[in-house]
């Protein structure tokens, strides 16, 4: 099929209302897979979308539902949806509900987002009253089917989001029993940034004749992206860090670590040296995490540090830096992390520290990427042992390094502990010098 050259988002013949909305937002050209997924989608067609974080691929889907919707002014049914999009994180499900709703704002679609983590009673009465479209996480959709409190058989359009990360999660069984439960008949559309085997058998079983869009290589880097690396000595780390984020004009700054612990421990550390910030993981709360997210994009904290759960599904303007603190052993991870900045065709910075044990990390990042990264010798703990260090096998660096940071982990634990006030640290531990009873024991004749 050929499709006609895209220049604007207008010939796209999208619905007046759509465009309208787009023009509020100043949409103007369309993205590489925006021009190339959108027309297929609104022809019906299954869409095979493989591009990285960034490419605008939201959009891709959300317009052409919205449109469809629009054109079947179908009633609302309570509990059923009419479309359902799925996807790994609450971050990336509150972002696509966020999106739609902007692109949808003129019109009277009802979209809304599940997800685990607070409490469904919310979500339960806005599904009641009906919505046309639902943006979900898989634990949060399966509960809510268990208690018959969500049906999926209207629905007529399904997107599954990030598909690769799914897998990443150990999401994939859910996802394939959430499929299972679906009509037959439905227009699907499929995005990852990377295409493993098992996404492979996934998508040839789920999709009909789809159009493939892959817009770059699988694990390339945005090439407004300038990456730079900075060899340091593990125990410097944290100064370099510091003389960063004090010394340049760094607006925006999202700051990568491995492990939770050492998130809050760098926080804690940022913040006596004058550094405002904010802290997402896995044991934040819902409603914590949103609030740092919500102070990063209104500037009121410059500096966000995030476990790799905000890797995908930040979609927040003006990110200006990404600092990898701790390399990722897994190269997509650090071509999602960096991808949070350079966003909608602007510029951005990625600075890796990187100690030698994290050698055959970088090592294997740009065998993948088919990058040489710079290497930034020019600040004050460059460390010429690091970079002149040999690289060791990378499983033997993720064992000695994951060793270390568990035995971090635990000594801040019981660090934490041992400040607790005793009176409040837990149940009491029963006496070994219990009070004999005074009763004698009388043998039974």
């Amino acid at each position: 099929m050929v499709i006609m050259s895209i220049l604007s988002f207008s010939d796209l013949k999208l619905n007046q209302l759509i465009q309208k909305s787009l023009d509020d937002l100043d949409y103007k050209v369309p993205t590489p897979i925006q021009s190339k997924t959108i027309p297929h989608a609104l022809n019906g067609q299954d869409i095979l979308g493989i591009a990285q974080t960034g490419t605008g691929k939201t959009a891709s889907f959300c317009l052409p539902i919205i449109n469809h919707l629009i054109a079947s002014n179908k009633n609302l049914s309570a509990y059923s949806p009419k479309a359902l999009v799925l996807t790994p994180t609450r971050e990336l499900a509150i972002q696509i509900e966020k999106n739609y709703s902007n692109y949808s704002k003129f019109t009277k679609l009802k979209c809304t987002s599940i997800f685990g983590g607070v409490n469904q009673k919310k979500q339960v009465n806005i599904l009641k009253s009906g919505v046309h479209t639902l943006v979900a996480t898989p634990g949060r959709l399966l509960d809510l089917m268990s208690q018959n409190l969500l049906r999926l058989g209207h629905i007529d359009f399904f997107v599954l989001d990030e598909a690769d990360r799914m897998l990443d999660m150990g999401f994939m069984p859910a996802v394939k029993d959430i499929i299972k439960r679906l009509p037959q008949k439905r227009q699907n559309m499929f995005f990852s940034a990377t295409m493993p085997p098992e996404i492979q058998k996934l998508t040839s079983k789920m999709l009909n004749n789809p159009i493939k869009v892959e817009i770059t290589p699988q694990a390339t880097t945005v090439k407004k992206i300038a990456q730079t690396v900075m060899y340091v000595e593990k125990s410097k780390k944290i100064s370099l860090l510091i003389h960063l984020l004090k010394n340049n004009n760094f607006k925006k700054t999202l700051v990568f670590v491995e492990m939770k612990y050492a998130a809050n421990r760098i926080a804690k550390k940022l913040e006596s040296n004058g550094i405002a910030n904010a802290v997402i993981h896995g044991n934040k709360s819902q409603s914590a995490r949103q609030k740092a997210i919500q102070m990063f994009a209104d500037n009121k904290v410059k500096v966000l540090l995030a476990t790799d759960i905000a890797s995908r599904g930040i979609d927040i303007n003006g990110i200006t830096h990404v600092i990898n603190y701790q390399l990722s052993n897994i190269a997509e991870s650090y071509v999602h992390r960096i991808g949070r900045t350079a966003r909608a065709g602007a510029e951005g910075k990625a600075i890796s520290l990187v100690t030698a044990d994290e050698k055959s990390f970088l090592a294997h990042i740009e065998k993948v990427t088919g990058q040489n990264i710079f290497v930034e010798t020019d600040q004050p703990f460059h460390s010429e042992a690091a970079l002149s260090a040999p690289i060791i096998k990378a499983s033997k660096a993720k064992a000695k390094i994951d060793s270390e940071r568990k035995q971090n982990a635990r000594a801040n634990k019981k660090k934490q502990y041992s400040r607790r006030d005793p009176k409040k640290s837990g149940p009491k531990k029963k006496s070994s010098n219990r009070k004999k009873s005074s009763k004698k024991k009388t043998k039974k004749w």
